[in-house]
């Protein structure tokens, strides 16, 4: 018989994997082995609360995605998040305050929560959020950043606060990272990763992977050029289309399957960086990990959403406690039904199951 699957169990090694990944990656910076070593025990610790409270029969999801802001300067095509419209240009109203931000942050190490990934927009718009989370050293905060705000203060702040790590958003070389983010943002991101390196901090990439550049993005080449200036992580996004024009840049079967081979090759020839495929390492997790099996998402106005790309929400986190955000009815409503679950053509399952997760809140709210 086969065994039953445990998403507590699958997240906690997930998150013990990455852990134990850094450390390996940091080995030869000892003020970056010193922080990871630090972190290492924190997330053990973490580990224990959220089994503790599994115990008692609550889910604890290991991960967060707060989108800290709105804005973004830049204009990327076929970006997701400004077809949804969750991104604009102007400055946005009603967002959390850095305090609210806080709060959050407070709340989630208590209950055992070890990553954060701060997204927007462009999360570094809002320096004195990401100076808040600095200062809860138990909690490892993802910066998802364009890096065109990258400054002298923030060098400083991230030497400052080891619990922070950049994670600068390129396309693969300059042509095609020009081509879809803007011109010059290719010299700006290789400037900026030199000046990482130079003062030993650890950083990663975030590589949305499309039909046109899955074979440069997974090649030894870039990979390596990456890893030489200092690179330790390397995130790959597949590319989910919310408009009939950006569609063709999806990613089909054959891209899909391609980019699980090379992951599970580079993971075991390329060691010295960390390797994390969104959506296919979840594949391995008997289904989508959203809507608080493994990860929920905070948008910048504290409304609680299964995922960036399905933006639903029946809770906010401005009259509520992100414990009660965790337990929203769409939430449980999702975990307990099929759709995490469901087979879906690829990337993500959510936003392909769009129109059921809609009418399946407006259902719990009505």
């Amino acid at each position: 018989m086969e065994k039953e699957f445990n998403i507590q169990e699958y997240m906690t090694k997930g998150v013990e994997r990455v852990v134990a990944d850094a450390l390996k990656a940091t080995l030869k910076d000892p003020k970056e082995s010193a922080f990871m070593l630090g972190f290492a025990a924190a997330s053990s610790k973490a580990s224990w609360k959220r089994k503790r409270a599994e115990e008692k029969g609550e889910h604890v999801p290991p991960f967060l995605i707060a989108s800290i802001t709105s804005k973004c300067n830049l204009h990327c095509a076929g970006c997701y998040s400004r077809c949804n419209h969750a991104t604009v240009d102007a400055e946005p109203v009603s967002q959390l305050t850095d305090e609210e931000w806080f709060g959050i942050f407070e709340e989630a190490d208590d209950l055992g929560i070890s990553f954060i990934l701060l997204a927007g927009g462009e999360p570094m718009l809002r320096r004195d959020v990401i100076k808040a989370a600095g200062k809860k050293k138990n909690i490892l905060f993802p910066i998802f950043t364009n890096g065109t705000f990258m400054d002298e203060k923030y060098f400083n702040l991230f030497d400052e606060c080891r619990n922070l790590i950049p994670i600068m958003s390129i396309e693969g070389k300059k042509e095609i990272t020009d081509t879809r983010r803007g011109m010059g943002i290719y010299d700006r991101l290789i400037k900026n990763m030199d000046e990482l390196n130079r003062r030993g901090l650890i950083f990663g990439a975030s590589v949305t992977v499309t039909k046109e550049n899955v074979r440069e993005v997974a090649s030894d080449d870039f990979l390596n050029e990456l890893s030489g200036r200092g690179c330790k992580a390397v995130i790959f996004v597949e590319f989910v289309p919310v408009t009939d024009e950006s569609r063709e840049l999806a990613p089909a079967e054959a891209e899909r399957e391609y980019l699980k081979r090379e992951i599970d090759r580079l993971r075991e020839e390329k060691p010295e960086m960390v390797y994390i495929s969104f959506p296919g390492d979840e594949k391995g997790s008997g289904g989508c990990v959203a809507a608080g099996r493994g990860f929920f998402h905070i948008n910048s106005h504290g409304g609680a959403e299964p995922c960036p790309f399905s933006p639903y929400s029946d809770v906010n986190i401005k009259n509520a406690s992100l414990r009660e955000a965790m337990h929203s009815p769409l939430f449980t409503a999702l975990q307990s039904g099929d759709i995490l679950m469901d087979d879906h053509e690829g990337g993500c399952v959510l936003y392909e199951k769009r129109e059921l997760v809609k009418q399946l809140m407006e259902n719990r709210i009505a």
